[in-house]
């Protein structure tokens, strides 16, 4: 692509500058190349040429198959390119700046009751428990490992709220069992501590103790020393090659989970919202809610106390005479 170094130049001024997440800085790349590469494919060969009227017409190409979440996204991403083309004299002017982000509708997130919650979580704990009295033998050759570890993960992401991508991204050190924490690096590189109960504690316990290193020992054994297999290093979550979990196996195994309890289909982020809804019913308060799921603006966490609202109103509907 014709504008590829000036794009690289960005990316590597947002690692540097900004404190942004790998993965965030991965979504900014690929939602302005696949602008400038569309406005390329029109005939502009200079950034200087483009216009606002080209990147409206970007967006009205764009908002044919992207939900307007997304294309928030994208002109967000698009503008700060725009702006860091200006200031650094790679453009003479900014054309994004009064390009306007997309409206979104201010639904709320959908969660599970809490009945639902304890379904979810309920039916795969039974069978790893089970599991985890296999010999060693059962173990490598079994189940028995992605069990546990399937457990381990649901609960923790129900009992902390973290995000898939935190949760893959954890170390097996950054669990303190003794006093039921969890070190978290959350977005912009910003660690957090998160507590989490007994219930997750004792899945981590026989996820760590019985199948992490079955898992590995497993990977190991059917390369037959053909190849290495991927090296986990010290990831708390591994996958059947041996190597760190992939973010898409994690939210498999969320979505297998919904379908085997009989529970609505929800991602790790509906589990997520599922928890920090579950908190604030209990009495949690709100900033100490919003500090657990690592939110920048208390404003993000306020959208649960919506929920519990609606919620509320459900309940009374169904439990008033008078409703």
């Amino acid at each position: 692509m014709r504008f590829d170094e000036q794009l690289h130049e960005y990316l590597s001024y947002l690692k540097a500058n900004r404190g942004l997440s790998e993965n965030t800085r991965k979504a900014y790349g690929s939602d302005v190349g696949e602008c400038l590469q569309l406005l390329e494919s029109r005939g502009i060969e200079n950034l200087s040429e483009i216009t606002l009227e080209d990147l409206r017409g970007w967006m009205a190409h764009e908002s044919r198959s992207h939900a307007r979440s997304s294309m928030a996204r994208k002109t967000v991403a698009v503008r700060g390119f725009f702006a860091w083309a200006h200031d650094h004299g790679v453009t003479a002017a900014d054309p994004a700046a009064t390009l306007m982000t997309p409206k979104i509708p201010d639904t709320l997130p959908t969660v599970l009751t809490e009945s639902q919650a304890e379904q979810l979580l309920g039916a795969p704990a039974a069978t790893s428990e089970r599991r985890a009295t296999a010999s060693p033998q059962q173990a490598v050759r079994g189940t028995a490992p992605v069990a546990l570890r399937d457990a381990a993960i649901l609960e923790l992401l129900y009992a902390t709220g973290i995000r898939v991508a935190e949760l893959v991204g954890l170390n097996v050190a950054d669990v303190d069992f003794a006093n039921h924490t969890l070190k978290v690096m959350g977005k912009g590189n910003k660690q957090r501590v998160v507590p989490f109960g007994v219930p997750a504690s004792h899945a981590l316990q026989d996820w760590v103790e019985h199948g992490r290193c079955a898992m590995t020992r497993a990977a190991l054994a059917s390369s037959h020393g053909a190849r290495k297999p991927d090296d986990a290093g010290d990831a708390l979550f591994v996958g059947q090659r041996g190597g760190r979990l992939d973010q898409r196996v994690a939210r498999e195994v969320v979505h297998r989970a919904a379908r085997e309890a009989g529970v609505p289909d929800i991602s790790p982020h509906a589990l997520r919202h599922s928890a920090a809804t579950h908190l604030l019913d209990g009495g949690a308060d709100l900033r100490e809610v919003q500090e657990m799921l690592g939110h920048s603006s208390l404003r993000t966490t306020q959208r649960y106390t919506h929920v519990s609202i609606e919620q509320l109103k459900a309940r009374y509907g169904q439990a008033f005479p008078r409703a």
